[in-house]
């Protein structure tokens, strides 16, 4: 069955914006369990912009559900991982200057330095996940390495979706949703665990929900975004649902 993991980054990006003390991500997630989220995603980053270390630690020690660690595959994050383990780690590209993720991780270019990251996440007992592009010659790499979970960069067709005045039916998205399909088929095939994510939101991701054999999507700023104004357990409560009718049809 199809799961939602909710991101709470920007949970802690409002209470960065006035360096205090809420709100309060672990309060986020327990809002987003209540809601009918399987699992809470946080990217602890190198320049600690939203998520902080005490907010992963508190949160693996309090969440109830599951807790993936979106992180850069340095030998500080590695070493994190290890001591507090989630139980999924999802390797990220990650720039400074960047405001989001902005593309998948070169797994193909790098492959001796993330098999190495994957092995000591291993022995740490965690799953890990890389976040791709829709490309096979990624999927086959990662597949390589010893990922179990591949994240396919949903931000392609997140994109072409908004920028078509959201007709599902433009040839842009009808192509940019073929690539996520066939990387998603590839993941399978090799034996691994097809996600999904970045930039879905309420209109777009009923597409993403319904392809074959997709068992996990990680969204985040939407959902945030919306529960500015219905509150957090509700707003994950209908992305919940738009995601399970999806799958169900």
């Amino acid at each position: 069955m199809i799961e939602l993991g909710v991101n709470i980054d920007h949970v802690a990006t409002l209470r960065q914006a006035r360096r205090t003390y809420e709100p309060d991500p672990v309060w986020a997630a327990a809002e987003a369990h209540l809601g009918g989220a399987d699992g809470i995603t946080v990217h602890l980053r190198e320049d600690r912009r939203h998520i902080q270390d005490e907010d992963v630690r508190r949160l693996r020690a309090l969440v109830q559900i599951k807790l993936n660690l979106e992180m850069a595959a340095t030998d500080e994050m590695i070493a994190l991982a290890c001591a507090l383990k989630p139980e999924m780690a999802m390797l990220v590209p990650e720039g400074r200057e960047e405001v989001t993720t902005e593309g998948g991780l070169d797994v193909a270019g790098q492959e001796a330095r993330l098999k190495t990251a994957v092995a000591r996440l291993a022995d740490a007992g965690i799953i890990s996940s890389v976040f791709i592009d829709a490309e096979t010659r990624q999927v086959e790499a990662a597949a390589r390495i010893g990922a179990r979970v591949c994240e396919i960069h949903t931000g392609p067709y997140a994109h072409a979706f908004h920028a078509k005045g959201r007709d599902p039916q433009s040839a842009a998205v009808v192509a940019e949703l073929a690539k996520v399909r066939e990387a998603g088929a590839a993941i399978r095939a090799l034996g691994m665990r097809f996600n999904a994510g970045h930039a879905l939101n309420y209109f777009n991701v009923q597409s993403i929900a319904a392809l074959p054999g997709v068992r996990e999507l990680h969204i985040g700023h939407a959902i945030v975004s919306r529960a500015v104004f219905v509150g957090l357990r509700e707003a994950v409560r209908q992305m919940k649902a738009l995601i399970r009718e999806a799958a169900a049809g």
